[in-house]
């Protein structure tokens, strides 16, 4: 357990479940649901936001309901190691939009990438006009998800409670 997850308190993780499950909730609905008053459910969350573990609140979209329906996950390997390299591609990688995901890998690739396109016809198009032009590209395999079964963007909190 990190050093952080052990000055939580069950209340802190309480509320982080909660707001990690609807970010829409209102500081009274929150405190209502851990049975505490609203006063110090607020300073709990600001103190939560200033340790910086509450980084934002977003509203997740319908991908598919949006017309989104490739999600691929590719595996990057570059043409050129070292530092200026790594730190090249990421910059590059980090602006493009249908780039959701970008991890450094330990292994046989250097980064996995999870993108998220319209249609195949639209992931071919982005490959060959912008992924596969970023600097220091050697090589790139595509894993097309067929069938999503799970995706949350839900931490396990409730194994530290």
């Amino acid at each position: 357990m990190s050093k952080s997850s052990t000055e939580l308190s069950k209340i802190d993780l309480q509320i982080l479940t909660l707001i990690q499950q609807d970010a829409s909730l209102t500081t009274q609905e929150i405190a209502d649901r851990i049975n505490i008053s609203q006063s110090p459910c607020w300073r709990r969350i600001s103190r939560l936001q200033e340790k910086g573990l509450i980084t934002r609140r977003v509203s997740l979209l319908a991908r598919e309901k949006l017309g989104m329906d490739v999600v691929v996950f590719a595996t990057v390997n570059l043409s050129v190691q070292g530092r200026n390299s790594l730190e090249e591609f990421e910059e590059e990688v980090s602006v493009l939009p249908e780039v959701l995901e970008c991890y450094t890998m330990a292994g046989t690739w250097d980064y996995m990438l999870k993108i998220v396109t319209r249609d195949i016809r639209h992931y071919e198009i982005f490959v060959r006009e912008k992924l596969t032009k970023l600097k220091h590209i050697g090589e790139v395999h595509s894993h097309i998800a067929v069938t999503e079964i799970k995706n949350t963007t839900e931490l396990p909190l409730s194994s530290q409670i």
